[in-house]
Order: structure tokens, then sequence, then C-alpha cells
């Protein structure tokens, strides 16, 4: 599906203020000037001379004085949301996560790994028609366990490099604590070290992020509630101390097998179509590809506030631009952010 709205590119137009200041002495302090993500924050002393250079992790906004999301790819994995599945490995801890409505309503998620490496992560499950249209703009590694041959041949059509159970077996292991097939798990390092040459560079950035002090948003909004289907459905809280969106799954904290519970810095919910296609799961539920290519209706809640505005992707390989009522690009806190494909007309209720 091609709509008529013409997207706006942000990946040029990325700014990040440093995100802390020294307290006390101000002999050394951040600098104040944006940076784009993927380059560097610098640090400097009283008479301005450069003392580090702080790369910028291109998917988060945020420094990275490891310096690993300058030399390595996006891994994106595929992790289940089924209530056996949960608490999940390193849903915390992914730089961005795309979460998708797949048959009989539930919902399963793309997680992106890039500035941190959680180990292990999962329960990692098979590949959806959709994934290569989300995936694709990231380039990197795809790491899933089976599906549909169709659907993982549409995947190898796709800029991503192939690092599935199959493919990369050693990187995997079973969980013998959990009944199959909520109980396999994956190694981010070991994935990584599969990159061939095709597939090795960093990604490049996905959303616009502003700078400190920068307004956000046209109200406040406390939470918002998604109700996916009849089975699934999740609610973020904003928490002002930790600035974070605390999530809620089907009526209860969402917790990770850290302990944690999820909190991300932004949460985008995107009005997309259903399609229905041909094919059925074992369980004889027919199977739907959420339409993520083209343009609609989307929210973005940052800092406690929310936008209302369009999402617009005009193929597979651009990235998706999101802006406001007026046509102006929106841009995010720096951080970790979630995207929602919502179906169209289910309930989304702000406040």
């Amino acid at each position: 599906m091609r709509l008529g709205r013409a997207p706006i590119a942000l990946a040029g137009l990325i700014a990040l203020a440093a995100s802390a200041a020294c307290g006390g002495s101000t002999t050394v302090n951040q600098a104040k000037a944006a940076a784009p993500p993927g380059t560097t924050a610098s640090t400097t002393d009283g008479s301005g001379t450069v003392v580090t250079q702080t790369p910028i992790a291109p998917l988060t906004g945020l420094p990275d004085p490891s310096g690993d999301t300058t030399h390595r790819p996006a891994l994106m994995v595929k992790i289940e949301n089924a209530p056996e599945a949960r608490p999940q490995s390193g849903l915390d801890a992914a730089d961005v996560v795309f979460e998708e409505v797949v048959e009989g309503g539930v919902t399963r998620f793309i997680a992106v790994f890039h500035s941190s490496a959680p180990d292990p992560v999962g329960p990692v499950r098979s590949v959806r028609p959709m994934d290569p249209n989300i995936a694709g703009v990231l380039g990197g590694l795809f790491a899933y366990s089976g599906g549909i041959p169709d659907f993982q041949a549409l995947l190898h059509k796709a800029p991503v490099q192939d690092v599935s159970y199959d493919n990369a077996t050693a990187a995997y292991h079973w969980d013998n604590k959990r009944a199959r097939p909520h109980n396999l798990y994956a190694s981010p390092e070991q994935l990584w070290a599969k990159a061939d040459d095709k597939h090795s560079a960093p990604p490049k950035p996905l959303f616009a992020f502003r700078a400190a002090g920068e307004p956000f948003g046209d109200t406040d909004a406390p939470a918002v509630h998604i109700k996916y289907s009849q089975l699934a459905s999740v609610a973020y809280a904003w928490d002002a101390a930790s600035g974070s969106w605390k999530r809620s799954q089907d009526g209860g904290p969402h917790m990770a097998a850290s302990g944690a519970q999820i909190a991300p810095q932004n949460v985008i919910v995107q009005s997309v179509a259903m399609r229905k296609l041909r094919y059925v799961d074992p369980s004889g539920t027919a199977v739907y590809e959420s339409i993520v290519t083209g343009d609609g209706d989307a929210w973005i809640f940052s800092g406690g506030r929310m936008t209302k505005g369009r999402w617009s992707k005009p193929d597979a390989a651009s990235p998706t631009t999101y802006t406001d009522a007026a046509g102006n690009p929106v841009k995010l806190a720096p951080g970790r952010t979630w995207v929602h494909f919502a179906p169209q007309g289910a309930a989304i209720t702000v406040g």
C-alpha cells in the first residue's frame, strides 16, 4: 500500500545534547553543541580544549563510551510474547523494539540490539511476512527460529543476513527450565561474530532526537493504553523520576528476566492496515500481515507528553518518518524507543 503523503527525511536533522553535566566544579563540562548520532560528543576542559570524544549510538542518540556502535551492525531478534514466554530476556536492553500483531491477535517483537549486548536474549521464535519491510532499512543481522518457507524467502530478499537457528545453531541454546517452544535463546556476541563483510556496517539512525531543553508535544499524556485485540493489550505510564514509560502487559507490569520493568524513553503507536494471507498457523488460525509501508496516523509519546501526527514510509528501503499535525519532523528524547503497529481501528486511549 502506498499513499500520497510525502515523507520528510529526518536523518539529517538528528541532534543530541550531552546527556548530563558535571555538578560542583565547572572545570570540565559536557559539550553543549548537538551531535548527530553516529558521530561524537566532545568533552572539553575550562580552556575549551577537547579532552575526550565519545561516539553517539545511532539508534538511541546516547553517548557510547565503549565505541561498540561504531563497528558492529544492528542485530534484530524475533522474540515471543505469549504468556509462556514471559519474562523475556533482553527486551529491557534493546535499543529499539517493534511490536507487531500476529495470528490470533497476540503480539510478537523484533528487538534491535546495537549499543548493548545482553546475554542471552529470547525466547526466539519464527519470522513473519512484515519482518523484511521492518528490518531492511537497518541492514545487519536477523535472528529467528523457523517460519513458513515463503516468509523466509521474503527475508532472504531483504538486505539482512540470516543468522537463524538453522544457520547459526551454535549461537543458540535451549533452556530446559522452560517448556518448548518457549525456551530457545541466543547469544548476541556469538551472532555478531557471524556477520559477513556485506552486513557488518553500523545502522543509520531511525529517529530524530531533540536537544536538552527542547520542547516536545501537543498535550500532557500521563499514560497510554493500546488494545491490539481481545487477547492482547498493553499500557504505558509516564514515570517522571526515571524519565521513562513503565510498560504493562495484559493488566500487569511487564517485567524482564533481569527483574527490571520494561521502560523505554519513547513510545510510538502507528495505525496500520492488516492484510489476511492465504496461510494458516499449525492451529488453523489465519495469518495476517501488517502493512508497514505507506502512511497513516501516529501517536508519539515522549517526556510525559504526546504529539498526534503521521507516519510515512514509501518503501521497504526507506526509514519511517514522523511528522506533527503541521508537517514538522517529530524529535524524540535520546534513549530507547518502542514502536507499536496497531491495527486500524484499535482502541488507543490516552490519559
